[in-house]
């Protein structure tokens, strides 16, 4: 099983974004059982509020549901419990690794990082700008999963 976790500032917008388009396309291409998909918080500051309603909304668009999703902030112990600790943004990474401590397993990167063009998803809290990081995410997804080869 390969176990997956997005992780962006407070687990409202980009992280639960991704986590939940990754769900929908292991989901579609009967691969579910294969994967473990969850998304968390580097900071303390939304831990237990729901899902951006611009977040919901995009999604909502697509047909997912983020029912039952609540923002939560990573631990040390998440470290040895998932394959790939994958973040937004630099500030995201530099955070994970404050948290985490050292990266021994090299697990930590940016979602863009799989990409041909290794960048930061700007945060919709910020830009306002769902689109944009629903298409940013899009491609570091198709990325990653060409990468793990499916």
């Amino acid at each position: 099983m390969i176990k997956i976790l997005f992780i962006c500032t407070g687990n409202i917008c980009r992280s639960p974004m991704a986590e939940f388009l990754l769900k929908d396309i292991v989901q579609k291409r009967g691969l579910a059982d294969r994967f473990q998909i969850d998304s968390a918080a580097t900071s303390s500051e939304e831990i237990g509020n729901p899902v951006h309603r611009g977040t919901r909304s995009k999604l909502n668009s697509l047909g997912i549901s983020t029912a039952g999703k609540y923002a939560r902030q990573i631990t040390p112990a998440d470290y040895g419990q998932y394959d790939y600790l994958i973040g937004m943004d630099e500030w995201n990474i530099r955070n994970m690794r404050r948290i985490f401590g050292n990266d021994p397993q090299q697990k930590i990167c940016r979602l863009l990082d799989f990409t041909d063009a290794p960048r930061d998803i700007a945060d919709p809290w910020y830009t306002g700008d769902f689109e944009q990081t629903y298409q940013d995410i899009m491609e570091g997804l198709e990325a990653f999963l060409k990468k793990i080869r499916l």
